[in-house]
């Protein structure tokens, strides 16, 4: 399964709204309206909800988080087979609530192409996008989000545009991969905007998932891809 440009990526995190069942809920609303609007959307969910959602719903699932391991002794870490085998087809890495270092993001990344899972890379600042667009091994996306502005109801494309755009231009001179808009995104018009700016698609996650009525919120949000 590959992921259709421009996107919109949901971020569930581990929020009550978002977990067990009320996350089958919530993904089942998010497949009716990409199938309906012809949108295309990518759920980031918990490790333990990967297989309950993967086998109900016919959109992209990436997990929350992966380690750099292989199968074996490593009690307690996130195995890039298991989270394959569950359905996922792939992982973000390096959100601000999760933050690694650069050789830990090195050895992940390798370990999650080994596995033929797609790679999402946070990046706090311009300088850190540009340093993982230099890594040997490339993520597919990178998802530029200032830490300050995550969760807010400023979203980054009204607050720092200069930071989508000179991402993107950061991240295309060295490598062809897809830049992301994080960080307060609510509406379409922020959506549209950070398109205009350059990115390939946003990554969000309150704007939806704390949503009274995410069916609505969505079907206005996807407007801004077209």
């Amino acid at each position: 399964m590959d992921v259709k440009l421009p996107v919109i990526f949901i971020n569930f995190k581990t929020y009550t709204e978002a977990t067990g069942e009320k996350a089958l809920e919530l993904a089942a609303t998010c497949d009716k309206v990409a199938r309906e609007k012809n949108a295309s959307i990518v759920l980031i969910v918990q490790a333990t909800d990967i297989r309950l959602i993967a086998s109900s719903v016919s959109l992209p699932i990436f997990a929350q988080h992966l380690d750099p391991v292989k199968p074996g002794s490593f009690t307690g870490h996130i195995l890039p087979e298991a989270i394959k085998q569950a359905g996922a087809i792939g992982t973000i890495l390096n959100h601000a609530e999760n933050k690694k270092d650069n050789e830990f993001l090195k050895q992940a990344i390798q370990r999650a192409k080994e596995t033929g899972l797609k790679v999402l890379v946070c990046a706090e600042t311009i300088q850190r996008a540009k340093e993982i667009a230099l890594f040997p091994i490339k993520p597919d996306f990178i998802a530029v989000e200032p830490p300050e502005l995550i969760g807010g109801d400023v979203s980054v494309s009204k607050a720092n545009p200069e930071i989508i755009r000179g991402t993107v231009q950061a991240v295309q001179s060295i490598a062809s991969i897809s830049v992301l808009a994080g960080a307060g995104v609510k509406t379409s018009a922020d959506i549209k905007k950070s398109i205009e700016l350059g990115a390939k698609g946003v990554l969000l996650a309150s704007g939806i998932v704390k949503a009274s009525e995410p069916e609505k919120v969505l079907i206005e949000l996807v407007q801004g891809l077209k």
